[in-house]
């Protein structure tokens, strides 16, 4: 084991010099030397994409910045998981792959200089691209084939313009990240897919929230999982669990499975504890406690849809506290992104047939949530008519909706299909088992909806 300052591979911290060759050597050294730490001091370090090796830590001291250079030619492909599908796409700007007892460190950032790509990304949808014209998109389109048909969640697979996550790891056994700021993700913040044994600790993750695609932490098909006293601010799901979608994630069929997350606050999201819509190979065995996630659209969220797949059971949500959101509670079987045909048989409301692709929820337990000023609605619970959620319990929690906002109760959640509803109360379909027990609601003439 060896210590090393990444200074002494010639980088400079100016904010300008490209240290991308300075980090390969640095790392380099470790795994001749079986590992160790490299340490990075105080300034601006310019850097192109990292790889880390098994059995090192990466330390940014207090002051210490990671500044990503934003040019879509230096991020190489390299293979990952993307919106739920096994593709190639943006070597992330941090990456480790197939490596085991890694560790980030330190009171430093990662700054991923994300408005470059946001804006990429809105000019490239404004002008209409509809397919690969760039060099980089069209490398990606080569290697991906079939991609036109392969499910998405928005982020713009069609044109293959596969942004990168700012730190992932893939194919990796016990990751650890604490204390550090992460800030300004392309895409995706932190994802650790195919991971067994992840602890997030004390960390700072924050994207504007008009920023698209940039999920907090993503945890993909991963087992054994703790996030603890995290703060995260995005622009789109703040916590997230995944485990693939549609035939791909049932092909490849790892659960995230094992999953803590407590004392955590999520303050700008789309979502604020989320579990999908990406379900393919199931979630379970999860409990999320003592969290704030006021501010959030929704702050527990919970989606998918027929085609996705996943059966998401044994789920614990307990004393969570929110204020001023769209919905506290969203259970989504109608989710609609990445999907244009409104009138898809993805959103009948007849029964359809069960496959393996149709997705589930049961046993579920909400205890102790207090929500206050909900804009929206008390609460969105809508399974399908051949799949509903069944052992749903929600007990000793209080709701009071905002009456005076112009909110409607078609925004609690991102949906196609289902009818109208102008009242701001609990609405439950397709769930016939759902108990509630000491749950007050204030606001709304009528507490429930039941359909």
């Amino acid at each position: 084991m060896v210590n090393l300052k990444i200074e002494d591979f010639g980088a400079k911290n100016d904010g300008i010099f490209d240290n991308t060759g300075a980090f390969k050597a640095a790392f380099d050294e470790l795994a001749k030397n079986g590992g160790g730490k490299i340490t990075v001091g105080k300034g601006v370090w310019a850097t192109g994409p990292i790889d880390m090796v098994s059995d090192s830590i990466l330390e940014l001291e207090e002051g210490a910045e990671l500044s990503f250079i934003a040019d879509p030619n230096i991020y190489p492909p390299a293979f990952t998981r993307w919106e739920g599908v096994e593709c190639y796409a943006m070597h992330a700007l941090l990456r480790g792959s197939d490596v085991k007892n890694v560790k980030i460190t330190g009171k430093g950032t990662f700054n991923g200089n994300g408005k470059f790509w946001w804006d990429l990304k809105k000019e490239k949808k404004s002008k209409g691209q509809s397919k690969p014209e760039e060099s980089y998109e069209i490398a990606l389109a080569k290697m991906n084939p079939g991609y036109e048909n392969q499910p998405g969640g928005g982020g713009g697979r069609e044109i293959q313009f596969l942004r990168p996550c700012l730190i992932e790891f893939i194919n990796c056994e016990n990751v650890t990240i604490e204390g550090v700021k992460v800030i300004d993700s392309p895409f995706w913040t932190i994802h650790p897919l195919y991971v067994k044994g992840l602890l997030l600790k004390d960390l700072h993750v924050e994207n504007p929230y008009e920023a698209p695609n940039t999920d907090g932490i993503d945890v993909d098909s991963c087992t054994d999982i703790q996030i603890l006293n995290c703060f995260v601010s995005v622009g789109d799901d703040g916590i997230c669990l995944k485990s693939g979608s549609g035939p791909d994630g049932i092909r490849v069929n790892k659960p995230t499975d094992g999953v803590v997350i407590r004392g955590c606050s999520v303050k700008n999201a789309h979502g604020g504890i989320v579990i999908g819509s990406e379900t393919a190979a199931g979630i379970r065995h999860v409990l999320a406690e003592d969290c704030n996630l006021s501010g959030t659209d929704r702050g527990i969220r919970i989606k998918s849809r027929r085609g996705r797949g996943g059966d998401i059971f044994d789920i614990e949500l307990k004393n969570l506290t929110m204020d001023g959101n769209l919905c506290p509670i969203a259970m989504n079987m109608y989710y609609k992104c990445g999907i244009t045909d409104t009138k898809s048989p993805l959103f009948s409301l007849e029964k359809q047939e069960v496959t393996a692709e149709t997705p589930r929820i049961h046993d579920v337990k909400i205890s102790g949530i207090k929500a206050t000023n909900c804009k929206a609605s008390a609460g969105f619970i809508v399974g399908l008519p051949e799949m509903p959620i069944d052992n749903l319990e929600i007990k000793d929690c209080y709701f009071s909706t905002d009456e005076s906002s112009t909110e409607s109760p078609m925004d609690s959640d991102m949906f196609y299909g289902l009818p109208e509803v102008t009242v701001k109360s609990f609405r439950v379909r397709n769930a016939p088992g759902a108990k509630f027990e000491n749950v007050t609601i204030e606001g709304p003439k009528e507490a429930f909806i039941y359909e």
